[in-house]
């Protein structure tokens, strides 16, 4: 299948061949997965034997498969097939793919240094792709806002049923369980083809207690009490492309400082989609949104950077953090993760996805800004 049709990927391609100039290159060959879906439609699954997709600096690209994908990558839009039998074989296939390709100048975007080393001299390493999955399309800004509705509808479904399946006796895999399987079930009656793509279209964690002090927490077959915070994380998918939307709830009753730190979140969260705008650097983004925090009197509780880049990957570049400079453009794509994390104590993350617009920043998930703390008290 390919989620986002031929006319995308043939623009995908003429916008690969158009940078080539720049970095005095005759042909770019792809091997990252990630990228070789991005510029040609073509969904596999990673393994051993390596798919390489080939465009040159005019003309029409190729795509290296193992014999055993001849037919999944003769139903592509992409005219020359080219196949080699078996992983290593007595010609690892990289090799075989650099000697097809046949150009002086070759470019590739990801390759172990032992075969880099075997390559020669006319093999350089290039970021081109990777840079140019920063900035999205109109087709890929679609799907996006689509995964985050998507990932909205599973926090609506925790916030719907949570209280229930706790008084009930019910755990957070039990909430998990429940969420994930009314959102897939959406999502499969919605989209139908596109709901398989990939790997899970909708996926997510629940955690709560002293757990939620863990910034990775994984759900367990543990009953949330009355009083502590429980996080929800969900992260969904539409066409290979990924959003996530993830929430803090309260269990019944609100104890100590939790309202304080709800809202100090919920201020870090608006802070950090106030300074997403074009000209600003992600480095800017995350002291602005993480500066809330420390204001506060919660510096000491920050445990992660604010967000990251999100596309064809759940995580890609670039990096809402410190050390990346990188100047926001029109159509980045990323999310907001106010985190305070309190050992022995408890937790509380928030998410949502955002993309850079020419103006102020568009949040296309919608769960936060429409259920505020006092609005996320699961009722047991």
């Amino acid at each position: 299948m390919m989620p986002l049709g031929e006319a995308f990927y043939r623009r995908k391609v003429s916008q690969i061949q158009s940078k080539m100039g720049a970095e005095n290159l005759d042909g770019v060959l792809l091997i990252d997965t990630s990228n070789v879906m991005y510029a040609s439609g073509f969904i596999h699954t990673e393994s051993e034997r390596p798919i390489g997709f080939f465009v040159p600096k005019s003309g029409n690209p190729a795509l290296f498969v193992p014999l055993l994908e001849q037919e999944n990558a003769d139903a592509t839009w992409i005219g020359d097939i080219r196949t080699y039998f078996e992983f290593p074989g007595e010609e690892y296939p990289v090799n075989w793919m650099v000697r097809e390709a046949g150009v002086s100048r070759l470019g590739i975007d990801h390759i172990s240094h032992d075969v880099f080393l075997t390559l020669g001299d006319g093999v350089t390493i290039t970021q081109l792709v990777n840079r140019l999955r920063w900035i999205k399309d109109a087709e890929e800004i679609e799907v996006i806002k689509q995964a985050a509705r998507y990932a909205d509808y599973c926090l609506e479904q925790v916030l719907a049923n949570a209280g229930d399946i706790i008084r009930e006796g019910g755990t957070e895999l039990d909430i998990l369980r429940q969420c994930i399987g009314a959102t897939s079930e959406k999502m499969k009656a919605e989209i139908g083809e596109q709901f398989r793509l990939r790997k899970g279209a909708v996926v997510g964690t629940v955690h709560s207690g002293l757990r939620a002090a863990l910034p990775h927490g994984s759900p367990m077959a543990r009953q949330p009490q009355i009083g502590e915070t429980l996080i929800a994380g969900i992260g969904a998918s539409v066409a290979g492309y990924h959003a996530e939307s993830g929430a803090t709830f309260v269990v019944g009753d609100v104890i100590g400082d939790t309202m304080h730190c709800l809202h100090a979140a919920a201020d870090c969260d608006q802070a950090g989609i106030d300074a997403l705008k074009v000209g600003a650097t992600c480095h800017s983004v995350n002291t602005a949104a993480l500066n809330v925090l420390k204001e506060a009197g919660l510096g000491d509780a920050i445990r992660h950077r604010i967000g990251h880049g999100m596309g064809i990957q759940g995580h890609e570049a670039p990096w809402l953090a410190p050390g990346d400079d990188t100047i926001l453009e029109a159509n980045m794509v990323f999310s907001n993760e106010p985190g305070i994390y309190r050992p022995n104590k408890d937790g509380y993350r928030l998410i949502d996805t955002m993309i850079v617009t020419d103006g102020d920043a568009l949040v296309p998930s919608r769960f936060l800004a429409e259920h505020p703390p006092e609005k996320r008290i699961l009722n047991v």
